[in-house]
């Protein structure tokens, strides 16, 4: 899937993605629901984006995509940092989202052509209606929806051609990158196959990138060349995809990877799972140090003291832990 590494064609570095909450009269707080986040993401590659609900995987991907403006940080898209609304502009250009919820994400008094047609209204890419429609129905056949499909609504649709329809409509503009948000995660386990192995289909076919978000580490397996694990605000490890998988540093990755089911029967028996204790901190009250120390039986007070760097401890490989060695032997 990948090219060779050059100059990312998405990067972010320490993104801070903050939002302020009324906590009491006229008092507000902070929720960090992204802190200084970073990582690139290189042409043509799939990151996959792991971690509990509410840890900040699809803030992450709206605030790449400038749907929420950046508290801090820096947003560069093929080497060019966005800051101006022209780069905002252009940026749209580029970039598209496939949301989470086919159900809610399209608008149930418009037509499929219509849904699928309006990026190119307002990017004004067609010079006539001949040519709107020509560009509708392709957009349609690549993803698998019949041309008679153009004049229904999306109500008279499963789920599975739902999210195509909005697959054809991040398609639109031509993208070079896409925000995967759970794309699948409100499918039947027999259409989310389908839907992945277009995803692949279509990243062959037309050198798309993506930043794939979910939480069901098995679908992010397939389809990933790294994944990149998120707890409480905080990027915590990132690596290739199999090197996660065999060889996760971090004890929170740890917990997830060993959470995978296996469909060996004998693999599934002897497989550890390892249950972590306790709830997870609200992103209001985040404990000070290591956001994952009050569920982490490693946790000493260094960890409570100082958030770790993230680093990298081998070729490509980054975790962010006091105790990375010592745990791994």
């Amino acid at each position: 899937m990948r090219e060779p590494a050059g100059t990312p064609l998405v990067e972010v570095r320490d993104l801070k993605q903050y939002f302020n909450i009324n906590v009491g009269l006229f008092r507000t707080k902070p929720l960090k629901a992204v802190d200084g986040v970073s990582f690139a993401i290189n042409r043509g590659e799939t990151l996959g984006l792991v971690g509990e609900s509410g840890c900040g995987k699809t803030t992450v991907g709206r605030t790449i995509l400038h749907l929420y403006k950046p508290t801090g940080g820096q947003i560069f898209y093929d080497g060019k940092e966005i800051v101006t609304k022209a780069d905002i502009r252009s940026l749209y250009t580029k970039t598209a989202m496939v949301f989470q919820d086919p159900y809610s994400s399209l608008n149930p008094r418009m037509t499929v052509a219509d849904i699928i047609g309006e990026p190119l209204d307002v990017h004004q890419m067609y010079k006539s209606k001949e040519e709107r429609q020509e560009k509708i129905l392709d957009l349609m056949a690549k993803v698998g929806l019949n041309s008679e499909h153009a004049s229904r609504y999306a109500h008279e649709f499963s789920g599975g051609q739902r999210q195509r329809i909005g697959i054809a409509r991040a398609l639109a503009v031509q993208p070079e990158f896409i925000v995967c948000d759970e794309p699948v995660s409100a499918l039947d386990v027999s259409i989310q196959a389908q839907i992945i192995n277009m995803f692949d289909e279509l990243q062959r076919d037309l050198g798309l990138t993506y930043l794939f978000i979910a939480h069901d580490l098995l679908v992010v397996r397939h389809i990933s060349d790294r994944i990149a694990v998120m707890y409480l605000g905080k990027m915590v490890e990132l690596a290739e995809a199999k090197e996660i998988y065999d060889h996760p540093l971090y004890p929170y990755s740890k917990a997830l990877i060993s959470a995978v089911p296996q469909p060996d029967p004998d693999v599934a028996r002897s497989n550890q799972r390892i249950t972590l204790s306790g709830d997870i901190p609200s992103p209001l009250n985040a404990p000070s140090g290591c956001p994952f120390r009050t569920r982490c039986v490693y946790a000493t007070e260094q960890c409570a003291e100082s958030m770790p760097a993230f680093e990298e401890v081998s070729a490509g490989h980054f975790v962010a832990c006091h105790r990375t060695k010592e745990i791994n032997g």
